[in-house]
């Protein structure tokens, strides 16, 4: 994304790209986010993340860490494809309109860019994210309420209409303005390897892409337990009506503490998960363009 080409990539490269950078998130971080949404949204069950690990391989397997493995499969990919795709458009509209005097487009029009993107995939990304959450926390036969996403989708819809997938798009679209910063630090990271040095450019993707996703997640994280904490409620008698209210919820039942619950799962998650995704998206673009 930040290499310069005699001409600039087709708008739709981002898209496909994309579809790839889905695949390979999913594969190797659904695990880990299973462990995160799991310590976020329980109160009680698991003493720490390990003690998350250990119960969830001792009751359900193998399996249990790909629970809810389907949405994220088939909507990571459509979201990164959104994502990512987007990202790409936004980039090049602000570099044909706004900064045309300019070599390359500065950091604020990437941070721009990551902003708008973060916007956009949110409508994508709130019905995945909450299908992939009820799925998640569910432990064991006897509080199974959803046999798989079609019929988590389908119950939700029958209680609460199209609003019931819907339920979260707010706090959903909080949590993604955080990617100021992801793709802000992306750029950063990318420039400072190619400037420092001599890595290969799948490489400098891979470890621009990790470190800018931990970056990421260091500031959106309080914001992503308030967003899991709100999708995961109960759709007829919802304990949330408003995103503060959650807040405060978290806040006087957890403490301070309850904003960062799950944190190490997901920042473990973050670095691998993301440098596959970028490396393989900005592989794809190579390849394609």
């Amino acid at each position: 994304m930040s290499q310069e080409h005699s001409a600039p990539p087709p708008r739709y490269l981002g898209f496909v790209a994309g579809m790839f950078s889905g695949v390979a998130k999913n594969l190797v971080g659904h695990p880990f986010d299973t462990i995160k949404v799991r310590l976020q949204t329980s109160d009680g069950r698991f003493k720490g993340p390990m003690d998350c690990v250990l119960k969830t391989w001792r009751n359900e397997g193998l399996r249990g860490f790909y629970k809810g493995c389907t949405p994220p499969l088939v909507g990571w990919v459509i979201m990164d494809s959104v994502m990512l795709g987007s990202l790409h458009t936004y980039r090049r509209f602000l570099k044909e309109n706004f900064f045309k005097s300019d070599a390359k487009l500065p950091l604020s029009g990437h941070c721009i860019a990551g902003l708008m993107s973060g916007l956009t995939v949110s409508m994508v990304a709130a019905p995945v994210e909450q299908v992939k959450a009820r799925l998640q926390i569910q432990y064991d036969g006897k509080t199974k309420q959803y046999t798989g996403p079609v019929n988590c989708v389908s119950q939700l819809i029958k209680q609460s209409g199209i609003r019931g997938i819907y339920k979260g798009l707010c706090s959903t679209m909080i949590f993604r303005t955080n990617f100021v910063f992801w793709w802000g630090s992306y750029e950063i990271f990318t420039q400072w390897f190619k400037t420092n040095t001599s890595l290969s450019n799948p490489a400098i993707n891979f470890w621009s892409g990790g470190l800018s996703a931990s970056v990421f997640w260091i500031f959106a994280y309080p914001a992503d337990v308030v967003k899991q904490v709100i999708m995961t409620d109960d759709v007829k008698n919802p304990k949330f009506k408003r995103w503060i209210h959650a807040v405060k919820w978290v806040y006087e039942t957890r403490g301070l503490k309850g904003f960062v619950r799950g944190f190490g799962p997901s920042i473990l998650r973050s670095f691998p998960a993301n440098a596959a995704a970028l490396a393989a998206f900005e592989a794809v673009m190579r390849t394609l363009h």
